[in-house]
C-alpha cells in the first residue's frame, strides 16, 4: 500500500473471538492488525465500488443489446439525440 497521511480514523467494537480471528490471520501474513484490517477493508471496499459500476447480462440479453446496436435501420430518437449533444458538449 502506498505510504499516505494516516490521519482519519474508523473505531470498531468487536467480540473477543472475532479480534482473535482477526490477530491469527494478521499475523499469518506477517502483518500488523491495523496494517491487516486496512489492507483488507480497503480491497473490499473497491471491490464493492466495481461491483457497483458493472452491469452484468444475460447471454440472451447480451445478444439483444449487441443486434440493437449493430441494427443499421433503426434510427437514434430525440431524447438520444439530446443526450448526444450533450455529452459532445461536456467532453470538449
Amino acid at each position: 500500500m502506498a505510504a499516505t497521511k494516516t490521519e482519519a480514523r474508523l473505531n470498531v467494537r468487536l467480540s473477543p473471538e472475532i479480534k482473535r480471528t482477526i490477530e491469527e490471520a494478521a499475523a499469518q501474513m506477517g502483518q500488523t492488525v491495523s496494517d491487516f484490517a486496512v489492507s483488507t477493508l480497503v480491497h473490499v471496499a473497491r471491490q464493492v465500488i466495481s461491483q457497483q459500476n458493472v452491469t452484468d447480462l444475460s447471454e440472451r440479453d447480451r445478444k439483444l443489446f449487441v443486434s440493437m446496436l449493430d441494427d443499421e435501420s433503426t434510427r437514434p430518437n430525440k431524447a438520444l439525440r439530446a443526450a448526444a449533444r450533450r455529452y459532445k458538449k461536456q467532453v470538449r
